[in-house]
């Protein structure tokens, strides 16, 4: 499969030539190393992935092949020690510790497996809570839609403890696609 850039609001916007779908996520030749004392461990080695808009892709292995240290870089928590690592067309492979943070606000949404969520803030606060940080106005209502997006629009003063866990889980759902 073939690519070319073209260029849109000062960004790169790689675009497949086959199928005109945008790269959301392009990396190239990551490696990761950890030093510990004299020991060096290679969690990752030349690993090299597009993900386009709309696909879904599961990353999989056994125990010590590196899927949390992928999903780390992938989600802007953690840089690689080499390669290169392209999301939405730019190059977060050496952002500093606050631009990495921008990045997490505005284009990254995580659902943590055991939720995260707070144990004594509704559902419509907890979604709320990354546009707050973003600075966001209109907030409320945003955070609302995505509730009723994931069929919780009747919980949005429910606490935690009054959900089961698939909509405790819809919730942080909810709050990953806010952004």
């Amino acid at each position: 499969m073939f690519s070319f850039l073209k260029r849109k609001n000062e960004k790169l916007e790689a675009l497949s030539a086959e199928t005109e779908r945008k790269v959301v996520i392009d990396i190239q030749d990551i490696t990761k190393m950890y030093r510990m004392g004299e020991i060096e461990v290679h969690a990752l080695r030349g690993v090299s992935v597009k993900i386009y808009e709309g696909e879904f892709l599961s990353i999989m292995g056994p125990s010590g092949s590196g899927k949390s240290t992928l999903m780390n870089i992938l989600g802007c928590l953690d840089q690689p020690s080499s390669g290169q690592y392209f999301l939405d067309g730019e190059d977060v492979s050496k952002l500093s510790e606050q631009s990495l943070a921008r990045v997490r606000n505005k284009k990254i949404g995580f659902v943590f497996q055991s939720f995260n969520l707070l144990k004594r803030t509704s559902a419509l606060r907890q979604v709320e809570l990354p546009l707050i940080y973003a600075g966001v106005s209109g907030r409320g209502k945003r955070a609302k839609a995505a509730l009723e997006s994931v069929g919780l629009g009747q919980r949005l003063d429910h606490l935690p403890s009054e959900l089961y866990g698939g909509k405790q889980q819809r919730v942080a759902i909810a709050r990953a696609l806010v952004n």
